[in-house]
C-alpha cells in the first residue's frame, strides 16, 4: 500500500516520532495533536477500517489496546481516552485503521 500515509510512516518513508514499535504495531505522535498527549497506534498490516477487519485481525487489535495502556502509563497519564473512528462521517481521514490515545488534560464527554 505505497499510497497509504500510515503504511509509509510504518515503513520509515515518512519521518515520525515513534514511541513504540514491534513486528505488529507502530505507535507515533500525531502531527496535529488534539491533547497534550496524542499518540496514533496502527497495525503494521494494512487494514483500511475496523469495518473491514477480518477475524484473523482480532489478536492485533486487542494487542493495540494493551500497548495503548502501556504507552499511557509510561507517559505518566492518570487518565486517557482511546478512540477509533470508522469511516469519513465518523472522522476517519486515513484509510488505515488507527487508534488515537489522548490524555494530559481533562477530556469532556460527550466528545462530539
Amino acid at each position: 500500500m505505497s499510497a497509504c500515509l500510515f503504511c509509509r510512516v510504518i515503513n520509515g518513508e515518512i519521518p515520525a516520532q515513534v514511541v513504540f514499535s514491534n513486528e505488529r504495531i507502530v505507535a507515533f505522535k500525531d502531527i496535529n495533536p488534539q491533547a497534550p498527549t496524542h499518540i496514533l497506534l496502527c497495525p503494521v498490516k494494512h487494514i483500511p477500517a475496523l469495518s473491514q477487519a477480518e477475524a484473523e485481525d482480532a489478536a492485533v487489535l486487542g494487542e493495540i489496546q494493551h500497548v495503548a495502556a502501556q504507552v499511557a502509563v509510561k507517559g505518566g497519564l492518570e487518565g486517557f481516552r482511546l478512540v477509533l473512528n470508522n469511516g469519513r462521517s465518523a472522522g476517519q481521514n486515513v484509510d488505515h485503521i488507527h487508534y488515537h490515545l489522548l490524555g494530559g488534560r481533562r477530556l469532556a464527554w460527550p466528545p462530539g
